[in-house]
Formats: structure tokens, C-alpha cells, sequence
């Protein structure tokens, strides 16, 4: 069995270290070989399970990723304690519309746009996939995530990915895992703000599928036949 993609970081998620761990062990124990992708929150989950050194573990994408609190700013930080005393309508039009300010960039609708990606779009993304319970866990999550001292447990190839703009993970955070981590590759997408997965998808995964072969992991047409 070749190398598979394992989407990580449900929004749902109660976000407990422990619990994650667990969820992301029980859906790798059966393969011999696999790859984590990790996008934002999901590459803390990715990372999380990375240090592990699990031993089918054969490459590593971590994607507008963090080893420590990337939420610098004091907009986040006040919107992280402010969270769980505004449920409600106030959680769906005041948390996540903050939430959504801090992930936009001027190209999620620019003309290089591959697919339009709005303001309201990020902000209608979590009110569909996170409750309030959830998004205040993630935060917390962040907040005590500190994976500095396990980077060198990363030992296969891993690509640092992204964006050109991004208010919310900035460069700190990148240097961080590029420092920690031996074998990592750093690749900054032109044009393109936190959200270009959503935005920007044929590029982020023309990305992902030049470091898997160049790191001489099984390529993706290799995995389909």
C-alpha cells in the first residue's frame, strides 16, 4: 500500500491533546505507510502526531502551520477570552466575524484568485463546522500548544507551506518550524493569504505533489493505480 492522505483537525473536535491523539492513531494503525497534511489547526494535529515518530510515517505537509501560539496580536487574544461569554447570535455575528477579518487577504478575490474566496464565505465555513464548544477548545488548544523542544523528532521530509499574507500565523512561526525541523522545505505560495486552500487549491496541491516527489515519497498517480 502506497503512502495515503489523511485530512486531519475535525472542526468538531473538542480539540484535548490527548483526544487527538488518540483519534489520529486510531485512523493510522492499520496502514503501513502514510503521509499527514495538515492545514492551520490541522497541522498543529498533524504536527502533534508527527513528533511521535510513528513509524509508517513517511512525509509530512504542514500548511500555514505552528509549533507554538501563533495569536500575537491583541485582537485574537481578546477574542480568545471574550469567546465563551457570547453565545449565541452574538458567537455567529461578533467571534466569527473577527475570526473571519483575521483570515482574509486581498487575494482570496483578486484577480489570481482560482476560485472566489469572500469575507462571508470563511465566516459561514465555521458557523456550518464549529460550535461554540469547539471553537473556544481550538483557541485554547493554541494558546497551550508548545511543540518547540519535539521539532527534532520530525525526521522524514516535511514541507512548511505558506501563504504571502497571513495576519493571523505570521513569519515567526514559519522560522520556528523551519529551525526545528531538519528536513523541512519551505515553500511560500505567490499571491495568496491564509485561506488558499479554499482559494487557491490547484496551486496548494501542485505544491504538495512536487515535495512528495521530490522527497521521494509515492506520487499521487502511483497511489491511484
Amino acid at each position: 500500500m502506497g503512502p495515503r492522505w489523511l485530512p486531519l483537525g475535525n472542526n468538531r473536535h473538542e480539540c484535548r491533546r490527548g483526544e487527538l491523539e488518540r483519534d489520529g492513531n486510531s485512523r493510522v494503525q492499520d496502514l503501513d505507510r502514510y503521509v499527514l497534511v495538515g492545514d492551520s489547526f490541522g497541522a498543529a494535529v498533524a504536527l502533534t502526531l508527527a513528533v511521535r515518530r510513528p513509524p509508517q510515517l513517511r512525509g509530512l505537509v504542514l500548511s500555514g502551520g505552528f509549533a507554538s501560539d501563533p495569536l500575537k496580536g491583541v485582537l485574537p487574544k481578546i477574542g480568545s477570552y471574550m469567546a465563551p461569554l457570547m453565545p449565541g447570535l452574538l458567537y455567529r455575528q461578533l467571534t466569527l466575524r473577527t475570526h473571519a477579518l483575521l483570515l482574509r487577504s486581498p487575494h482570496d478575490t483578486g484577480p489570481g484568485a482560482e476560485i472566489r474566496w469572500p469575507l462571508r464565505a470563511s465566516r459561514q465555513l465555521f458557523v456550518r463546522s464549529t460550535s461554540l464548544p469547539s471553537y473556544v477548545g481550538r483557541v485554547r488548544a493554541v494558546q497551550a500548544c508548545d511543540l518547540r523542544d519535539r521539532l527534532p523528532n520530525v525526521e522524514v521530509p516535511t514541507l512548511v507551506l505558506s501563504p504571502s499574507y497571513d495576519h493571523l500565523v505570521g513569519e515567526d512561526a514559519t522560522k520556528e518550524l523551519c529551525r526545528g525541523i531538519a528536513r523541512a522545505e519551505h515553500v511560500v505560495l505567490p499571491d495568496t493569504g491564509h485561506m488558499f486552500r479554499f482559494s487557491h487549491p490547484g496551486l496548494y496541491a501542485a505544491a504538495v505533489t512536487g515535495f512528495l516527489e521530490r522527497a521521494g515519497v509515492t506520487s499521487l498517480k502511483a497511489e491511484a493505480r
